[in-house]
């Protein structure tokens, strides 16, 4: 059974909710607007001020759409009302990070620097503090269109095990491997 499913995500104040007959969710906050197609088995409803995801049927397939499109919802209503943020930071000798508007100008130790555009909808901030990794801070209301621009930025440079130089979350532990020992005497 979908616990996640069955949970009702409370609308926090200023968030509203439309839900149109070919089964698109709209969520309307301060900070923007967000829309989802739902699949046409499950139904959602407002009321109370609680968005209620069901599902016709036990089979396997219900109750998995269950409980994404539950995920789905809430991550919506915490995108309009609140917003996402995401940090990476970029660990390593010479490595650096700049932005003018929208583009991510970044060097990464490679012959060349990587010049990344990103979504209108994401804002980008970047900032190198004296004796500390330049970081790069991403905020949006879309949770997975900042993932996926964050886990596009890290694919660019991944962290090595072995000094653990890359580009990392803030706070993300990297496991480190040792190094080669001693030749044999």
């Amino acid at each position: 059974m979908s616990r996640i499913g069955k949970k009702p995500i409370n609308l926090p104040a200023g968030v509203t909710v439309d839900v149109s007959a070919h089964n698109t969710v709209t969520v309307k906050g301060p900070k923007g607007t967000l829309t989802q197609d739902v699949n046409p088995d499950i139904t959602v409803a407002v009321e109370d001020n609680q968005i209620v995801v069901t599902r016709p049927t036990e089979s396997k397939r219900h109750k998995s759409l269950h409980g994404l499109y539950r995920s789905l919802l809430n991550n919506m209503v915490i995108g309009v009302a609140d917003g996402y943020k995401k940090e990476l930071e970029l660990v390593g000798v010479g490595y650096k990070a700049s932005n003018q508007g929208q583009i991510l100008e970044l060097s990464l130790g490679y012959s060349h620097n990587i010049f990344f555009a990103l979504p209108d909808s994401i804002s980008l901030k970047t900032e190198t503090p004296k004796g500390k990794n330049p970081l790069v801070t991403l905020e949006g209301i879309d949770k997975e269109l900042i993932g996926q621009v964050a886990a596009k930025i890290k694919s660019l440079r991944k962290v090595e095990p072995y000094k653990g130089k890359g580009v990392r979350f803030v706070g993300e532990i990297v496991r480190r491997k040792a190094g080669k020992t001693a030749g044999k005497k």
